[in-house]
């Protein structure tokens, strides 16, 4: 003992006997009956970082955030309260920061707006658009105006049609022309000659040859018609034989075919006759 030092100077005093946190984690874990590799499945940290952390390095986490979080989750998966640990961590690492205000980094300076200042080449452009605008309408309301009177000369305006834009023109349905005295003299009398016409309506046909050469098999469309020669004779097979309009050799069949009607027909050369 030094003379005029208190006997209190004397003290030993204990060191801090704390395990360090990978020690704590590690005796904890092999307490619990828990393998590294148990702990990684489980927490789904690598087992590489587990070993480290259980040594006291915690330079493989990535940093403090990830490595708080590490203690904290094998912390939890051994048992062990993590709250101490995390405290512990802080204190020998520097602590947690201190978090930056977010105020003054997303406060924005507000800039006083500087007065607009008058386009004056928009308001030109405008103006010299406006101009030409009204000159080119004045032409042409003047030129409309000389075709009316020309037109008023002439002898009265027709009326314009109405029109709208809602009812749709009807389509015109072709009409097949009359064979006229000329067109039957055309007609070659050394041949059978047949036209099918369809006037109301689709109807499939068959047309074959005397000698059973088949010379159309299919549909006939509202308006369309078809011509078949041979020569001695065409047999034909009409499905909607009420929608065919016929003419043989020249001149038109006389029928009573109805809608729908099936008709099975054959002609040879001479005047028209059903067989």
């Amino acid at each position: 003992m030094s003379i005029g030092n208190s006997p209190e100077d004397d003290r030993i005093f204990p060191a801090d006997d704390r395990d360090s946190i990978g020690r704590a984690l590690q005796q904890t874990r092999i307490a619990a009956g828990l393998t590294v590799e148990e702990v990684s499945a489980s927490t789904r940290v690598r087992i590489p970082i587990v070993h480290a952390i259980e040594e006291d390095d915690f330079s493989r986490c990535g940093g403090d955030v990830y490595a708080r979080g590490h203690i904290r989750t094998l912390a939890r998966a051994v048992g062990l309260d993590p709250a101490p640990l995390i405290e512990q961590y802080d204190a020998e690492h520097g602590g947690r920061p201190a978090p930056t205000p977010a105020a003054p980094l997303f406060e924005a300076e507000r800039i006083r707006p500087e007065p607009r200042r008058p386009n004056w080449t928009a308001a030109m452009v405008a103006a010299i658009v406006a101009v030409v605008g009204f000159v080119g309408f004045t032409m042409f309301d003047g030129n409309e105006a000389t075709k009316g009177t020309a037109t008023a000369e002439g002898g009265p305006a027709p009326a314009p049609e109405k029109a709208t834009s809602a009812a749709k023109p009807k389509p015109v349905k072709p009409v097949a022309p009359k064979p006229t005295e000329s067109a039957i003299a055309a007609v070659p009398q050394d041949k059978v000659t047949v036209k099918l016409t369809a006037t109301e309506g689709k109807s499939w046909i068959s047309a074959k040859a005397a000698n059973g050469k088949l010379l159309f098999d299919g549909l006939l469309l509202d308006g369309e018609s078809k011509t078949f020669q041979d020569d001695e004779r065409v047999d034909l097979v009409l499905g909607n034989a009420g929608a065919i309009e016929l003419y043989v050799n020249g001149k038109k069949v006389a029928d009573t075919f109805e809608s729908g009607q099936v008709e099975r027909l054959s002609y040879s050369k001479g005047d028209p006759e059903a067989g």
